[in-house]
Formats: structure tokens, sequence, C-alpha cells
């Protein structure tokens, strides 16, 4: 909501400082954000005679007011403007600012005392005077009274936190809100490296050997008083344990702790011993810890399954695909590997799947790519012979932050949902991320299991976060485990046995050739296409676009079933690639295109000449694309049969448009010969991609998508239209894996 004194306030910036700031005028809306907070920021560092000017209240603005002002009161205040800026922010707070007359006032002075004391430092800064700490907190965007459904417990930790440290040199004023956050997590490190004897120079805010050490030498039990105890039952509280913020460890908050052991699966002793609080203060905890899981990207091969087994281990995370078109190196045997689960089964072990998809920002998460992933993983559980009601974990392998969750991740997991619910809900889902990700998505009900990447710690979703209430499997250090042929690096994680994977698997499908599609999943395939499109925004009648869903389903699925099963067994080629790239192109055609596609032939018949090179036919190919493609595919010896062309020729060029124009079984051909050309690196093309691995059954999803990326083009929006051709893809590959399996 708008205010008058922060649109006066908003309104003296810019006037006064008019083109001495180095930014743009702050918008005059009445509306407190960060453009008036940098601006303020600019124009005192603009009076303490600072250059450059800068966005940050630092050291050195920090150190520069300490210098000249440690103390600014109504004898102090340099001047008028200088006065108006702290007016100002204090409006920027919903503090009263008195009004603006460029004066340390009455009014003023009161709003100070109230400042301070919703900080928690009236003790440590009393009186009405404003010291360099507190100024530099009324310059940021954080609240001292409780917002957004704050907690009182929380706030009353906040605020011991700054009147008891305030004063030390490198603690700053944190928020009062009620709420946990990045900075309050950071400051209780700092708290517990002062509390330990650190000195200023010394405490870091890292949870590092030192802080450990500290903390190792002040294991609290019942009857224990004074500042470890507060310091650990603030802990607990920004934790949202059910215990009190207090100086005294009583048996009530000793219940709390075994509640809280339990929970996070360490020995239930009610004491704070140091595991515990490592698991107060940073979202990995203690990182000596045996957990009965793990995940990884390595082969498990019998010495391996035996040193895990030795180890303790007994749920073991592994990929379900791989992404990378060419793995090497550690990443080689990321996905699960042929013979890999029977191994892991024949010692004892349980193996619960991980989907990761493209996406490593908020960008690779929507509805569509979310329908996709589940359709991935499904066929991907399938192939791997992982049984009915496995959980599969989807991964946000990124820093999602809470609005990234809110606009992307969580309609990514409702797309997710909807898609295992069409398949018949044989697999659950569970979510891998940070703490805020695996939270949010299950509150959303859209999983019932989170697997958590504490390892992490710096992510803005764990710190600040408790671990969710359904963790399965929580990640906490990367380790290497035996030795020899037996050697594995993992991530090593701690179990709550929420989820515990599975010990015996269906005989994997195997790598088959494609057959017909059985005429039992055709209703279901062109049903589930169609949903797939309509998440997308193409609606089943077509819309804009000349041809309705059915219609494009028909030409390149059903209709040439003969031809598609033909090419994809002659040249090795998944016939969801060539169903997928030519339903696709036929769903983009619209009028301006099939005008265009009149204006060439009108034009040949007239002059004899080849005006345009439009894209044409069902699967939309240009003449260059064509004749590049079917020269190199005869130059190669994938085809016989067709002539040489001549690029330069226009009686050439249009005879092959014409053909694709023409005929929708040569249009289907050329798509193969296109992904052929594509595969080999386009010699002679448009695109400078290296050549992939010749067609293969067993594509890995990262090699499909160069493909379809290829056919489209070498730039953008080849790249983003090809995660979305994916999805399709991925559809299509069910009903024809079912068909070859049936």
């Amino acid at each position: 909501m708008a205010d008058e004194m922060v649109r006066q306030a908003q309104t003296f910036v810019n006037t006064a400082y008019e083109g001495k700031l180095g930014i743009d005028r702050v918008p005059v809306n009445g509306v407190t954000g960060w453009p008036t907070m940098f601006a303020l920021t600019r124009a005192l560092q603009y009076e303490l005679g600072i250059t450059p000017l800068s966005n940050n209240f630092g050291p050195g603005t920090l150190s520069t007011l300490t210098s000249k002002y440690p103390s600014l009161n109504d004898g102090t205040v340099p001047n008028a403007n200088f006065a108006r800026i702290i007016q100002a922010a204090l409006y920027c707070k919903g503090y009263d600012g008195g009004g603006l007359d460029g004066k340390y006032n009455d009014r003023v002075q009161d709003s100070i005392v109230q400042v301070k004391k919703d900080m928690g430092v009236a003790s440590a800064f009393p009186g009405s005077y404003l010291t360099p700490k507190v100024f530099k907190a009324l310059l940021n965007m954080d609240a001292y009274v409780t917002v957004n459904n704050g907690s009182d417990k929380v706030r009353a930790v906040q605020q011991w936190l700054n009147g008891k440290f305030a004063n030390r040199t490198d603690f700053f004023i944190i928020p009062c809100d009620g709420n946990h956050s990045r900075d309050v997590a950071k400051s209780m490190i700092y708290a517990v490296q002062f509390t330990s004897g650190m000195t200023d120079g010394q405490a870091n805010g890292v949870f590092g050997p030192g802080t450990q050490a500290g903390l190792r030498q002040h294991t609290l039990s019942v009857g224990d008083t004074g500042t470890w105890v507060q310091l650990f039952t603030a802990g607990m509280v920004l934790n949202q344990r059910p215990a009190p913020f207090s100086s005294t460890f009583t048996s009530a908050i000793s219940d709390a702790v075994r509640s809280f052991q339990s929970f996070v699966k360490l020995p239930v002793t009610g004491k704070g011993d140091y595991s515990t609080w490592a698991s107060l203060l940073v979202s990995y905890g203690d990182q000596d810890r045996r957990g009965e899981a793990c995940d990884g990207v390595t082969l498990i091969t019998p010495a391996r399954a035996k040193t895990l087994k030795d180890a303790g281990i007994k749920y073991l995370g592994r990929y379900l695909t791989n992404v990378d078109p060419t793995p090497s190196g550690d990443l080689k045997h990321k996905a699960i590997q042929p013979g890999e689960l029977k191994t892991i089964a024949d010692h004892g072990l349980r193996c619960f799947p991980i989907y990761q998809t493209f996406g490593r920002d908020a960008d690779g998460f929507n509805y569509p790519l979310g329908r996709a992933a589940a359709q991935a993983a499904i066929n991907a559980a399938l192939d791997h012979g992982f049984k009915t009601g496995t959980r599969i974990f989807f991964a946000v392998d990124f820093d999602a932050l809470d609005h990234e969750v809110t606009s992307n991740v969580l309609p990514h997991f409702k797309g997710i949902v909807d898609a295992v619910q069409d398949d018949g809900n044989r697999f659950g889902i569970g979510v891998y991320g940070p703490r805020n990700v695996c939270t949010r998505v299950s509150e959303a009900g859209h999983a019932t299991a989170s697997f958590v990447s504490d390892m992490s710690s710096g992510f803005s979703g764990n710190f600040g976060y408790p671990l969710p209430e359904n963790w399965a499997y929580d990640q906490i250090v990367t380790r290497t485990i035996g030795s020899g042929d037996g050697s594995i690096n993992i991530d090593h994680n701690i179990a709550s046995g929420r989820d515990t994977g599975q010990g015996s698997f269906d005989t994997p499908r195997g790598t088959k050739d494609d057959t017909r599609l059985n005429s039992g999943v055709i209703t279901a395939m062109e049903k589930d296409v169609g949903k797939y499109m309509e998440s997308l925004g193409f609606p089943l009648n077509g819309g804009t676009r000349s041809y309705q869903h059915w219609k494009c389903f028909q030409s390149s699925v059903v209709d040439h079933d003969d031809v598609i099963t033909e090419l994809s067994n002659r040249y090795n080629m998944r016939k969801a690639l060539i169903q997928t790239t030519t339903y696709w192109e036929m769903r983009h055609i619209d009028p301006l295109d099939e005008a265009a596609w009149a204006s060439v032939i009108a034009a040949f018949n007239t002059t004899g000449k080849y005006i345009k090179d439009t894209s044409t036919g069902i699967a939309k190919q240009r003449a260059v694309a064509l004749i590049g493609a079917w020269n190199h595919c005869l130059k190669k010896g994938y085809v016989t049969g067709e002539k040489v062309r001549d690029v330069s020729s226009d009686q050439d060029k249009y005879d092959i448009w014409k053909h694709s124009h023409d005929s929708e079984t040569f249009a289907l051909r050329s798509v193969a010969m296109i992904h052929n050309w594509d595969i080999d690196g386009k010699p002679g093309g448009d695109d400078d991609s290296k050549a992939l691995r010749r067609p293969a059954l067993d594509y890995k999803d990262g090699e499909i998508y160069e493909v379809l990326r290829r056919y489209q083009g070498p730039s953008e929006p080849a790249f983003t239209e090809a995660k979305k051709r994916m999805g399709l893809y991925y559809i299509m590959e069910k009903y024809n894996s079912i068909s070859r399996n049936f």
C-alpha cells in the first residue's frame, strides 16, 4: 500500500541528489523497496564524501560513518539533507520521520528509541542517538516487527541475538520479523563463535573446525544454565521444535530434544550434545555420522556392492537416465547400467531411483516439462525393471528461490502428478532438492517423501529452513569408502525409513527393435499426445494453426506406421524420433505457411524460378535441407535409388521441395534422412555441432535432445523448443515401447 510520507521521501532523494547518485531516479510510488533504499544509501555515501558510490552499505561506508559520526543526534548531524536521509529511512521502515524538516527533532528521537527497542538493542545502544550499526540496519529491507505470519518466539530469539552481540565488530543487526532466514542462521554461528571465546578477527560465521571444537566442549543437560543454554534453545526454536527459548535446560526441554533427535535420526539422549548442536545449526549436521543410505554416479560392481554392504549401507540411490549425450569420466556410468540392479539385489541392497532433467535453473521447470519428466522417468523405470509402487525422486538440483518455487517448481510437479496419474499411478513421486523446495512441493500434495540436498548448506533454500517432515533421505557429505576394486565415491545419506527403495526387480525390458504399433494403444496414445500439446498451448481443435490434433496424429503416426517402422529398423533409429519430429512440425503449420507454399508454386510455374526456400509439407522441410540430407545419405550409402541434386539449381530445389509438399511418405522418409545428416554433424550444412554416434536404439536423453534440436536449427528457439519436443518424444516412446514389449 502506498504511503504519502514514503512518497515524500522518494521525492526528496530525487530532488536533492538529482544527477549525483549515478542511478536512475527512484520511482515516486509511496512503496518502500530496494531502489529507494539503494538511493538513500548512495545519498549517505555522497554526504560522507565516499567515492565511488555503491548500493552496498559495506565496510567502507560503515568505517567512514563510524570515524566521522559515531553518535548522531541533534547536535552532531552535519546538515539538513543528512538529517532528511535519516528521516526518510525512518518513514521507509514504517516509523515517524519527523516531517522531513531536516532536523533531528523530538519525533525522530522518539522513533530511534522505538527502533532500537524493536531491534532488541536498546540496552546495547541506549538513548535516542543513532549509531552507525543502527543506521546501516535502517537502510535495508529488514523488518523489526513481526510480519508474514512470523513467530513471536523466533522474534524473541532475533532480538536477543541483536542485544547480546551487536557490539561485536563483525555482528550486524539482523531482522526481528519472526521468520528464520539465512542472516539469522549465520548470526547463530557468529553467536556460538563469540561465546566460545573467538575474537572479532577469528569469528567468521562459518561452521568450521574451531566452531565445532567449541561445541564439543559444551554438551548440555538438565540443570545447566546460561548463554550456552540460550543458544541451544534458540536453535530449537528456529528449527520449529516445541521448546521454550530459555536460559535453563529443563526436563521439558530435554524431552523436546529427545523428540528432535528421534526425528533427525540421532542417538536419543535428551542432551545438547555435539551432533544435536550441529543438526540445529547447519543443514548437513554432524558429517561424521554414518547413515544407511547413499547415492552416486558410479557403477555398482560386486566389489563395490560389498564395500557398501560392509559400511552399513542398505539403500542406494541411482539415476534412471543421463542427459549428457557423451558421458565420460566420473559421469560415464551416472545412469543405471545393464545388470547393475541385479548386482545390487544379489548383495542384499535396495535401490531408490532418481530422475534428473536438464533443469539447472528455474527456466527448466514448468508444467509441460513436468509432464515430460514424469513420462521419461516412467519409461526408464520400466526399462530398468523397477516394480509398480516404486517411488521415483524427481530432482530440483539448483538453489530455487521461494518465488521460483511458486512460479516454476510447483507447476512442474503438478505436471509430474498429472502424468503419473494418467499412467495409472504405477509409480510414487518423491522430490529431491533443498529443504524449502521439498517442504513446499510436499505440502502442495505433489510428493510423498523428500530426498533433501542438505549437503548444499549454502543454498538459500536450506539456510534457515527446518528439515521437511516427510524426509526419507538426508544427504550430508561426500566421501570415498573401500579400497582397490571396491573403492567408491558416494554422497552419504541418513535414512529415515520412510522410503526403502526396491530390493528385487522385474526383468529389464532390454533393447528391442521397434514394431508396428499395437492397435490397442493408438487411442490412448492419441489422447496422451493431445494432453501434452494442450499443456503447451496447442488446443485440440488446432486454434490458429491449420490442422487439428487428430489429423496431425493420423498423418505422422497412424497412416504411415509401416513406413516409419521400416525406417526405424533400417537406420536403428527409434520410431519416436521420426513421429515426434513430423507431428511437431505439422502442428505448427499455419495459414501463412500455406500461403507461402502457394506463392512458391505459382512463381515457379510462371518464371521457372525457385523464389524462396520456405519450409513445406507435413514435416516443414526446406529444399536446401532436403538436398543436403539426401545427398549426404546417398554419399554414405544410407540410401539408394535417388539422384544427387544440385543445391544451386532452381529446378532441383523446386523438384525436391514439391515432392515433400505433395507426398507425406516422402516427407517422412526425408525426416529420417535429415536426422541421419544431423547425427553425422550436418557436413556442408548450417550447424557446426559435433557428430554424434550413429543412430542406436539405446540413445541417451542427451543424444535424443540433440537430434530433435538439430532438426530445427543451430540457434534459438531450437534449444528451448527441443526441450518441449522431448516431452512429446517420451510419450511417443511410451506407446512404441508397449507395442514392442507386448
